[in-house]
Parts: structure tokens; sequence; C-alpha cells
């Protein structure tokens, strides 16, 4: 029993471990967006199609799409499809649109069947987009002025075809950044999206705050009529530019670009209603394994250090140790609340019951229902990648 009992101890400080040197790796090998300095005055500028879904965005959208058309990059276009809007987002983009010729609001009264709102309104504005590049970014994304300028210079450094830049993820109050610190962290070791660069690697990656794909790459992969039906459109275009043998990068763009994910917990997990289910492939046995693996990785470790002692002790100190440092290297790096590493094991049961939860209710609910809008989960499941 003691022996089984240290093994059980050991695969946990293992897997702490391991998860650490990876996330160190990984953190060293995305280069930053602020890094793609210019190349002098005579660089190619190729036009670019920045493509944003709005969909009840009053909140953002005024402050966003301002942001928008101030980038420092002399040839772009900004096309904003107004998903069936019910708020003022309508009456706010009208006015900005008079006033700015790069600006272009294209809206969308009927949702088609078999298409979610968003990756339709993205499709939509896809096809309306006249530049090289597209860049897919959401409603509520704050961009720096100089943001498209340095992911072009990035491109066409890298020779990319897609792009995807990690966000700055503002989060309003702590028990918010809490969650989302603690889901981006396993999020990125799930993905090992620092691979995506690697031709011969099966990682991907996509992000909805800033997805920029060559045009031409976009459509030869059948764009998001591929992806009509994902939840998790964004991961599920790299997915689909990757397997077509497409260049791919992710990025880290903290300065460049920001978004209010959330405004609180609550919202959270209300949002993870939509593609939590999606993200783990529609799969009950998969979402139990996340669940069960969750709980006994962040979560025993810290309990059983104070009820052991000795070897197995110092086996579960380590795994504890481990996942603070790799949880706290993130918040060092922002300078944003590195004291919520003390709750890291808060961070797990919170996450794990936020993930149960949305996936309980999808079962229930035998699909989702986003923005007013509700998909069956017959449909949902349909549409693989």
């Amino acid at each position: 029993m003691d022996t089984l009992r240290l093994v059980f101890a050991g695969a946990l400080a293992l897997v702490a471990v391991v998860a650490l040197g990876q996330l160190a790796w990984g953190y060293l090998q995305i280069p930053r967006l602020a890094d793609s300095s210019s190349s002098g005055t005579d660089e190619v500028t190729p036009m670019v199609s920045i493509v944003v879904a709005a969909r009840d965005e009053e909140r953002h959208i005024a402050a966003a799409v301002t942001k928008l058309l101030r980038q420092r990059y002399p040839a772009y276009e900004l096309i904003v499809v107004d998903d069936r809007s019910r708020d003022r987002t309508a009456e706010i983009l009208a006015p900005l649109e008079r006033v700015h010729e790069r600006l272009h609001v294209v809206r969308v009264d009927d949702l088609p069947r078999g298409w979610l709102g968003k990756n339709h309104a993205l499709h939509v504005g896809a096809e309306h987009a006249t530049g090289e590049y597209i860049l897919f970014a959401d409603g509520d994304v704050m961009l720096a002025e100089d943001a498209l300028a340095c992911a072009v210079r990035l491109l066409r450094r890298e020779r990319l075809d897609h792009l995807a830049v990690a966000p700055l993820m503002i989060a309003p109050t702590w028990p918010l950044a809490l969650v989302v610190n603690y889901f981006m962290m396993w999020f990125l070791l799930y993905t090992k999206a620092w691979r995506a660069r690697l031709p011969r690697s099966s990682a991907f990656i996509g992000i909805g705050a800033f997805n920029m794909v060559r045009a031409k790459a976009y459509r030869s992969v059948g764009g998001h009529t591929r992806i009509a039906m994902r939840p998790d459109d964004d991961l599920m275009l790299g997915k689909l530019l990757k397997r077509a043998g497409c260049r791919q990068l992710l990025a880290s763009g903290e300065r460049e670009v920001s978004v209010e994910w959330y405004r609180s917990l609550g919202e959270l997990a209300r949002g993870f209603r939509k593609n939590a289910f999606a993200g783990l492939h529609y799969s009950v046995l998969l979402t139990l394994g996340a669940v069960i693996g969750n709980l006994l990785i962040a979560v025993v470790p810290f309990v059983a250090v104070w009820m052991t002692d000795g070897r197995e002790q110092a086996l579960y100190a380590t795994a504890a140790l481990a996942q603070v440092i790799a949880y706290a290297g993130p918040l060092l790096r922002q300078q944003s609340r590195p004291w919520l590493a003390l709750l890291y094991p808060l961070a797990s049961i919170l996450f794990t019951w936020i993930l149960a939860a949305a996936v309980l209710r999808t079962l229930r609910h035998h699909g989702i229902e986003w923005r007013g809008t509700a998909y069956s989960l017959d449909e949902l499941r349909s549409n693989r990648v």
C-alpha cells in the first residue's frame, strides 16, 4: 500500500514538473508581436481586410471600431457585419460609416439553416473582403495603432499563411481572473500551440480575437463553410489550415491586442455553455477524464501535502509547487494580480465546476442556446473537422 501511495504521488509530481517544463519551453518559442519592427520605408504593404462579427455589441463596438480605424497601416479596409443586432449596435455604426471611407457595414437579417450566427457573419464578411489577407477579429477586441503593421511584418517575414495572436485578457474581477488564467494555462498545454509552426507537428491554433489568414489559403480550405456549426470556429479554422499544409504561427500580443473576454465569473460560466462540449469533441468520456484529471492534478497535491510525511509529502509538495510556478509565470509577466497563484486549487475547483455544468446543460437540453438562437446537439455533432 505504501508503495502504491508513493507511485501515485510520484506520478502527480512527474505530470506537474513535465507541464512546467513544457510551458516554460513553449513561452520561449512564442514570438512577441511587438518584436516585429519596421524594416524600412520601402516595405511592401499588402491589402488587409479586417472582418468583425458584431451581435448586440453596443458596450464595446464604438471603441473597438474607432481603434481599428486608427491603424498606422496604409492599406486596409474594415468590414463590420451587424449580425441581427437588437440593441444599439446599428445605430452606433451608422455615423461612423458615413465619416470613414475604410468602414463598410454589412447587415445580416436572417440566419440560414445549418449555420451558427457568428460563423455565418464571418463568412459573409469574408465574401466582401478584397484584401490579400483577412483578419478575423471579435467585436470587443481593442487593437493598438501599430498592431496591424506588426502582424503584416511578422506574416511576411515568416512567410505565414495564418497568424493567431494571443491577446491580453482583461478581467475586471479577481475571481474571473483566477479562472481565466487557469484556463489559458491548461489550454496552451492541451493544444501545444507553440508547435503549430512546425510543419511536421499535428498541433494547430486559432484565436477568435485575432485570426489573420492569407485570403487564398482561407478560400482554398472552404473557409467557414467547413465549420458552419462549430462553436470553436476559431480553433477549427486553424485545424483546417494546418491540415492543408499552411504555415501557421502563434504570437503573443499583450501590448497590441486586448479584450475583456467576460465581465464576471458568472458571465464566463454562461459563455462556456457555447463551446465547452465542442472543445471536448462532444465526448462524455473525455469530459469525465477532464474533470477527474483537473481535480487529481491541481487539487489533490495541495490537500495531501498536509496529510502525509516523508518522501510522499515531498512528492506532493513538488507537484503543488511546480503548478504554482507555472500559473504565476504569466501573471508576473503581465504584472497582474500575481497573488492569485496562492489560490490555484480554488481556480481548478471553479473551472471544473463551470466545465461540468456547461456540458451537463448541453446534454440536458440536447443542444445549446447562444444569443437568442437554439442549436441542436445533433446538428453540432454532425459538423466534424
